[in-house]
């Protein structure tokens, strides 16, 4: 595996390019790409409306009123620091989109997933499951209360650390309309060090993907507030992760 010094070295040799803000499938920091990234043209599906029958669903009941707050999923309090995300989802005219489904998942306090295939030597949390979901208001509005995620290992290479990061999933009104991002945290220590984030060449596009602390939004003695808003499309998207 290669050091920290030689996965850094390899990112700042990566010249941005500010016509694109997608990373190139196959980029060589981030060394899962390389076994995950399409080699074959990508398949037309010759009935697209068939495609469009299948979905989404909202899983195995309606979103509840509950679903928006991962502090409230079990009989306890999860242990960490409390935190409530909220913005808009917006178009490339920063219309509101309404109604929409948006999910998200991310590690605990302790930086480790309940997931069966993170071995991480990092506690679990029995109060706390990881995910939760919403769907957007009038005003494209949305709102999580939870908690803030540890870093994690995650074996990219020697000391390879992710930077603290939510991750979101949006539907429009089919699966294929499904998109997939990460939100960061902002003065993250971690960020020059963290390939899948650096993949992303232009600097604007990287800090749209950073959330804002906003004091307003949050909650005396309880929570500490978030705001990032969601652009769909359009020269100030979000940036979303393209298939591998």
């Amino acid at each position: 595996m290669n050091t920290q010094s030689e996965i850094s070295a390899e990112i700042a040799a990566i010249k941005p390019d500010p016509s694109r803000d997608h990373p190139d499938r196959d980029y060589p920091p981030y060394r899962s790409t390389t076994l995950r990234h399409p080699k074959r043209p990508l398949v037309v599906v010759q009935d697209p409306d068939a495609v469009e029958l299948t979905g989404p669903v909202f899983g195995a009941t309606d979103v509840t009123a509950l679903d928006h707050d991962l502090t409230r999923q079990h009989q306890g309090e999860p242990l960490g620091e409390r935190i409530t995300v909220s913005g808009r989802v917006l178009d490339r005219q920063g219309r509101p989109v309404r109604g929409q489904l948006v999910e998200i998942w991310q590690a605990n306090a302790s930086g480790r997933y309940l997931h069966q295939r993170d071995d991480h030597p990092a506690p679990l949390d029995p109060n706390f499951t990881g995910v939760g979901r919403c769907l957007t208001g009038p005003d494209g509005e949305y709102s999580f209360t939870t908690v803030k995620p540890g870093a994690y290992p995650w074996r990219n290479h020697v000391n390879a650390w992710r930077p603290a990061h939510i991750h979101f999933s949006l539907f429009g009104t089919a699966f294929t309309q499904r998109l997939v991002t990460q939100m960061y945290f902002p003065n993250d220590p971690l960020f020059p060090y963290d390939p899948i984030m650096q993949s992303v060449t232009d600097e604007s596009a990287r800090q749209r993907m950073v959330a804002t602390y906003v004091h307003d939004l949050s909650k005396p003695e309880w929570s500490l507030g978030y705001r990032w808003d969601i652009v769909l499309d359009g020269p100030t998207a979000t940036w979303m992760e393209e298939g591998r």
